[in-house]
């Protein structure tokens, strides 16, 4: 009797796991799937804006032609090739910096200019492949080239990479849970962190920018593995009809066939009604542009301009120092969107426009009397700059009506409450990501 016992109680006990076990196979498929497309936007926005940052880093050296032949051993080599006007308090290049932040973002400027106009038509795949074929022949171009035009072409690629890449990516989370937007904003952030570093650190440690350059060729890979190989197929939007939603999802992944749009979609708006939209957006897009321009004025007018003599450092240190703590303040505050919410970005930009002025008028007049003082006031620069791009995507997701959203690659979403997640808690229970 009692192996009998036994026996019916061990049958029982299989029973029951059999039962537990299979509500938490999906469960376990979702939770994986969730940190798969997590990590994979994370690393998407980290290596698309990767060689971008690395070619604002670089722009000191790739002016003063730091990568002649001949000069491959060492950074900042004493004598100087290229004359400089000594008697300048500033120590300035015959060309400003200004020249790279250009080459840096008119392309990506005109790509999100014309996106809106037909570029949902390509497919994402090709999208993501030229993105990464770009970024690679951007960082091999700039360090095997020995003039200033070349080395701007290759600048050229790497913002066409980026502007093409952040607004294919954007575009591609509205085909999953909205959290993934502060994956990515936090990978972008990362990747100025990241490129800026990783360029003074191993230009600091005696590498030249050219082999610098070079050992970066892995992001391009890492970007197309990323894509490919990590993020998951995205999941139905609409639980209601889920065959429906899995065919528009799917659809522009794998640049099958073209899918009818629905009424009312952004697709099928009139450039009158596009123009309606647009207006509807300058209370968000004006702000942005205010605060982007006071800091890249800072960056590429200002920052070879903040040059202090008495200093341990050289002027191409002192700048890719400025680099890479405008970026480390970048990236803290667009990591930042779990903790807080800033819904007025006009005083971020204020605050942006005063950083400006103050840093403008020290160049003028030179009364800071130490270099670590501007080290702290760009730190600032780059905490306000992060958390006006990551603040304005994030309020454009939760107040625009879908059909606006979707001209920007600004992720699109019913509601709110019908936003899916991978997490085991309902969606109305989620905090706003």
């Amino acid at each position: 009797m009692g192996g009998c016992e036994g026996s019916r109680w061990r049958l029982l006990d299989s029973e029951r796991e059999e039962t537990t076990s299979e509500p938490q196979a999906p469960l376990l498929e979702r939770q994986s799937a969730h940190w798969k497309n997590a990590v994979g936007f994370w690393l998407l926005g980290l290596c698309n804006n990767f060689s971008y940052v690395v070619m604002l880093s670089a722009a000191h050296d790739i002016l003063r032609h730091e990568r002649a032949s001949g000069n491959q051993s060492h950074v900042d080599p004493s004598p100087m090739p290229i004359p400089h006007n000594s008697s300048s308090r500033f120590d300035c290049n015959s060309l400003s910096t200004a020249a790279v932040l250009l080459a840096d973002i008119l392309p990506t400027l005109i790509i999100k200019l014309l996106a809106p106009l037909g570029l949902h038509l390509l497919p994402y795949s090709p999208r993501v492949l030229v993105s990464g074929v770009c970024s690679a022949g951007s960082f091999i171009l700039v360090a095997f080239s020995h003039s200033v035009a070349i080395s701007l072409c290759g600048v050229v690629l790497a913002s066409i990479s980026s502007g093409l890449g952040e607004v294919t990516f954007l575009s591609l989370t509205a085909f999953y849970p909205r959290a993934v937007i502060s994956w990515w904003s936090s990978g972008t952030g990362g990747a100025g962190l990241l490129g800026a570093l990783s360029y003074l650190g191993l230009t600091q440690a005696g590498l030249s920018p050219q082999h610098t350059l070079l050992s970066m060729l892995g992001i391009p890979a890492l970007l197309l593995a990323s894509y490919f190989l990590l993020l998951t197929s995205p999941e139905p939007q609409d639980p209601g009809g889920e065959d429906e939603a899995e065919t528009a999802a799917r659809q522009p992944l794998i640049g099958s066939e073209t899918s009818e749009s629905k009424p009312g979609s952004s697709w099928n708006l009139s450039l009158q009604e596009r123009w309606i939209v647009i207006k509807g957006l300058l209370c968000y897009i004006v702000p942005l542009v205010l605060v982007y321009f006071a800091e890249y004025f800072i960056n590429q007018g200002l920052f070879e301009l903040l040059f202090f003599r008495n200093t341990s450092l050289s002027h191409a240190q002192q700048y890719r120092w400025y680099q890479m703590l405008y970026q480390a303040g970048v990236f803290a505050s667009r990591s930042s969107l779990r903790c807080f919410h800033i819904r007025f970005i006009w005083v971020l930009a204020l605050l942006q426009c005063l950083n400006l002025a103050f840093l403008l008028a020290d160049v003028l007049f030179t009364f800071l009397p130490s270099i670590y003082i501007v080290f702290l006031i760009i730190l600032y620069e780059g905490l306000l700059g992060g958390a006006a791009y990551v603040n304005t995507f994030h309020n454009i997701a939760l107040e625009v009506s879908t059909s606006q959203r979707g001209l920007w690659g600004v992720p699109l979403r019913e509601s709110r409450a019908e936003t899916p997640s991978f997490t085991t808690r309902p969606s109305s229970a989620l905090p706003d990501q």
